[in-house]
């Protein structure tokens, strides 16, 4: 799988968000992104990185700075993980995981001892240009708003 890294155009897209509203990237031209790629929704590691981003969202946004969240969950599944998490960004549904592929984020992992073809959780930092800042695969959920933040 082809890795995107920094000064790489961000490759376009339109899912639905968790309101099953079409989101695409572009929606947010003129703005930095935090886009992240998670496997589950309401899962302990996935809720761990939703969380901080929601509760970093005012710092964020104070370095123009807006979050997105991709899986391959359902938009009704992430709806439920906005309502019960209080979530307060977009989340968009990558059910086909194609986005995943473009963005390099779609690979073997190890599960349990057992290799999975799935979501590897990654982030990018996307300029108002539709550049990529800076890439963090293989992140550990805890870490995706602070790798933000130290780049910021």
């Amino acid at each position: 799988m082809t890795k995107l890294q920094a000064g790489d155009t961000a490759p376009e897209f339109t899912l639905t968000d968790q309101n099953g509203k079409s989101v695409a990237l572009s929606d947010f031209k003129g703005k930095k992104i935090l886009l992240y790629f998670y496997p589950k929704a309401m899962t302990p590691g996935c809720t761990t990185q939703a969380c901080s981003i929601r509760d970093a969202k005012d710092e964020l946004l104070g370095k123009g700075v807006v979050g997105i969240g991709i899986s391959p969950d359902p938009y009704e599944r992430l709806k439920r993980f906005e309502e019960k998490q209080g979530l307060n960004f977009t989340l968009l549904s990558d059910s086909d995981h194609k986005i995943a592929e473009a963005y390099g984020t779609w690979d073997k992992k190890s599960l349990y001892g057992k290799i999975v073809t799935g979501i590897v959780r990654s982030s990018f930092l996307i300029g108002e240009d539709g550049k990529i800042i800076d890439t963090w695969y293989k992140v550990r959920a805890k870490d995706t708003v602070l790798k933000a933040q130290e780049m910021l």
